[in-house]
């Protein structure tokens, strides 16, 4: 089933146009992510599918619904734990938003928290944790609002390469055991290639999607070997030297 699909989408502020005819889709279970340098227009495509802003031309249709409001769980850059809560009192925000009772949004939340590794740091505040546990609580709480399709901004990016690593493998397992539908924008190649399913390369100003590529692993070959070749296709297609 296709779960997010977009149709000739275009948006512009004032004159200016940031987006033109972007056409995409995300099937259900896939990781798929936008390639693409910064200016490009990537956060204001999800904003477009999150429902922050109105559509302009074309349309998003998200589990069958055109142009919907609150299907897609939202997850940025900057995790915006508060600091003054504990982990399990971040988490239980989405929760208590929902007017679910205190009592049954902790007993929710305790089910929950060691599928994400997180029941040691239960009643830690968020300055004693490592930045990969901070995402892990940010993802979390972003996941008990409800929704099993994620939009991923830059989610892993200001950690270092090694975390960054850890937690691509961690996100990927969570994703299948959870059936989640992920759309993930990154400007970071090896990021895209770690996670993906499938790539759109995003360039050009207005942003237009030039060039969609998917990642088909051999058994019968190295992958460090494959990737060499997947990033020399990318770099291509962003115009980039090789």
């Amino acid at each position: 089933m296709t779960e997010i699909r977009l149709e000739h989408v275009s948006y512009a502020y004032g004159d200016e146009k940031i987006l033109e005819d972007i056409n995409l889709q995300v099937t259900s279970g896939e990781v798929v992510s936008i390639l693409g340098p910064s200016g490009v227009g990537k956060t204001t495509l999800f904003n477009l599918i999150a429902g922050i802003l109105e559509v302009q031309s074309g349309r998003i249709i998200l589990d069958g619904e055109e142009n919907p409001k609150g299907h897609v769980s939202y997850m940025l850059q900057k995790d915006l734990l508060l600091e003054h809560k504990t982990v399990l009192g971040n988490i239980i925000l989405p929760l208590l938003i929902q007017k679910v009772d205190k009592a049954e949004a902790i007993a929710r939340a305790d089910e929950i928290l060691a599928t994400f590794q997180l029941t040691a740091v239960r009643d830690k505040y968020p300055h004693e944790l490592s930045g990969g546990m901070r995402q892990r609580v940010a993802l979390l709480r972003t996941y008990l609002f409800g929704h099993k399709l994620f939009l991923l901004d830059e989610a892993f990016s200001a950690l270092d390469e090694m975390t960054k690593m850890e937690l691509h493998a961690w996100y990927l397992k969570i994703h299948k055991q959870l059936q989640l539908t992920t759309l993930i924008i990154t400007h970071s190649i090896e990021e895209a290639l770690n996670l993906s399913d499938r790539i759109y390369i995003l360039k050009n100003r207005p942003g237009q999607i030039v060039s969609e590529i998917k990642l088909d692993w051999s058994e019968n070959e190295d992958k460090e070997v494959q990737k060499i070749a997947y990033k020399r296709q990318i770099l291509a297609e962003l115009g980039l030297n090789i």
